[in-house]
């Protein structure tokens, strides 16, 4: 996975400096690739070009949603203006096959002739082959490539166990990564911010060949990506507003501002009314409060840049920087603590970092496979598994809290993560429904769609993966609405045919209410289903 040195040698200058902008880096703030292609063009006396490649098979391959691609050419359009403030042309077109995508970057490279190419890396199987075979046909044509680790705070193979193995164990993982983020002296600061990009000179405008990428406009839409009702796209749009200014607006007022009722359904979460605290501000903000709080799905107690992180519109460690400007100490530390809101925030990110290098260290789990090879014979249900899935998918279990949060997901292209976790175990260990096919749903529904983190998430629900749930660690989907949404809030917001539903009923609605509601009976009865799902995982192959 070293594609930091393409091994060009006698290299020359070329007529420009090219940065291959990615669907995970879509920002020009705190961009390392960006920020070392810029160093180079200014050394060079070149100017600096970016590029983006729309690829419809990736994304057909990748079951990638309309959502996300919706907001990659958004953010695309935002970065595009930004960019060209400062005479930097931002190139976007569309290519496939996917297979031939190396031999096109080349053949770009050559238009613009130039011999330095600057990317972040990507750690999904496909992509790193992809990016092999660009290093390999650049040697060929005198290109230098240079990959930067940018995604994680601290990159793939750099956490390692004394046996010089990956972490697949989260809490030692958290135990070694925290050390690194404090640089031992002549070590480069992880949490350094990479200097955003220079200008170039008017004159590019000027250039017969350069001058024309400033002509090329970012698409509305990726033909089989797009967003066809004309109330979801606008709703999706509100939701979740691009561009960096944005992200780092949404980061300020979790950090800054107090949680809202109000703001946990299909609102903009930029929205008129967000109140700084007055009495304690470190502890009554969001963040202050996430330790006790970030369970809570009846109010926005979650920071919801999982839509900014996952396409890189802001960096992981701008958020962490941010989380570091609540300390009163003249030298603030990381916080990593279990008993401070923002340690358990700055958590969350390294279980990013965890599950991000897992899929680079350990490819299988990107080829749909389970980590854990033992439970890959799990019997999974087929007579009832079409019907329960679909009405799984439509929020039609009969379980409140599980069908709020798939319509959650539905309305939004977001879903709170304890719900997320309660939803997956629902499909896989009460429905026992293969969890490749409940990740896969996320991936296409889900703004937020990240192959590492969803597919952690999902195996970790459905015991097959890196720190696993035990498979007899199975959530009582009833107790969990309980302590969840508590006031029932939630569960009344996404699930209308509950809205007047008051007491305890509104977790478990009995047969009568249902029925007189309109409202569907459980599918299956936990109990009975709990039984089912310990008696295959304890032989798996077995009924």
């Amino acid at each position: 996975m070293n594609l930091q040195n393409s091994g060009v040698k006698n290299l020359t200058k070329g007529d420009s400096i090219v940065y291959w902008m990615r669907m995970e880096d879509l920002r020009t703030r705190d961009n390392r690739a960006l920020a070392q292609a810029s160093e180079q063009a200014r050394e060079d006396h070149v100017p600096l070009i970016a590029f983006f490649v729309l690829s419809p098979h990736d994304y057909i391959a990748h079951d990638r949603s309309a959502r996300r691609i919706d907001f990659t050419l958004r953010n695309l359009r935002c970065i595009r203006s930004s960019l060209a403030e400062l005479h930097v042309p931002l190139y976007t077109t569309t290519h496939t096959p996917r297979t031939n995508i190396p031999s096109y970057v080349l053949s770009l490279l050559n238009e613009w002739n130039a011999t330095r190419l600057y990317a972040n890396i990507e750690y999904e199987v496909d992509e790193l082959r992809r990016d092999i075979k660009v290093c390999e046909l650049a040697r060929e044509k005198k290109v230098a490539c240079t990959f930067v680790h940018d995604k994680c705070i601290i990159p793939p193979g750099k956490v390692l166990t004394k046996g010089e193995k990956g972490y697949t164990v989260y809490s030692p993982f958290l135990r070694a990564w925290t050390p690194h983020l404090t640089p031992s002296k002549g070590e480069a600061d992880p949490l350094a911010y990479a200097p955003s990009p220079a200008a170039n000179s008017p004159s590019i405008h000027n250039h017969p060949v350069y001058g024309k990428l400033f002509d090329q406009s970012v698409p509305d839409e990726v033909d089989g990506f797009s967003l066809q009702d004309t109330e979801e796209r606008d709703r999706i749009r509100t939701c979740w507003p691009a561009g960096e200014d944005a992200a780092k607006e949404i980061l300020e007022r979790f950090v800054n501002t107090m949680a809202r009722s109000e703001q946990m359904g299909a609102v903009n979460p930029l929205s008129n009314g967000a109140k700084v605290p007055t009495k304690s501000p470190t502890k009554d903000s969001r963040i202050g409060k996430y330790k006790d709080a970030r369970d809570k799905v009846d109010a926005d107690t979650t920071s919801r840049l999982s839509p900014y992180l996952a396409a890189g519109v802001i960096s992981a460690r701008e958020c962490i920087r941010a989380t570091m400007q609540l300390s009163a100490s003249k030298a603030p530390k990381v916080d990593v603590s279990r008993e401070t809101g923002s340690g358990r925030w700055v958590q969350e990110i390294a279980w990013r970092d965890f599950y991000t290098h897992v899929v680079a260290l350990f490819p299988r789990v990107s080829m749909g496979r389970p980590f854990q090879e033992k439970l890959s014979s799990i019997k999974w249900e087929a007579d009832t598994a079409g019907d329960h899935l679909q009405a799984w998918k439509d929020g039609r279990t009969g379980v409140p809290i599980v069908d709020a949060g798939m319509r959650q997901a539905l309305a939004m292209g977001w879903m709170h993560n304890r719900v997320r976790m309660v939803a997956a175990m629902y499909l896989v260990k009460d429905l026992m429904i293969d969890w490749r096919l409940g990740e896969k749903h996320f991936m296409e529904t889900l703004i937020d769609g990240d192959l590492a983190s969803n597919n952690g998430g999902w195996q970790w629900s459905a015991s097959t993966g890196v720190d696993p749930a035990p498979y007899f660690r199975i959530f009582n989907p009833y107790t969990q609405s309980q302590k969840a949404d508590p006031t029932g809030d939630y569960i009344r917001y996404f699930v209308p045919e509950l809205a007047n539903v008051r007491g305890a009923d509104i977790h478990n609605p009995p047969p009568a209410l249902a029925d007189k509601l309109g409202y569907p009976r459980p599918l299956v009865k936990h109990d009975e289903a709990r039984q089912r799902a310990i008696r295959r995982y304890k032989n798996p192959g077995q009924e």
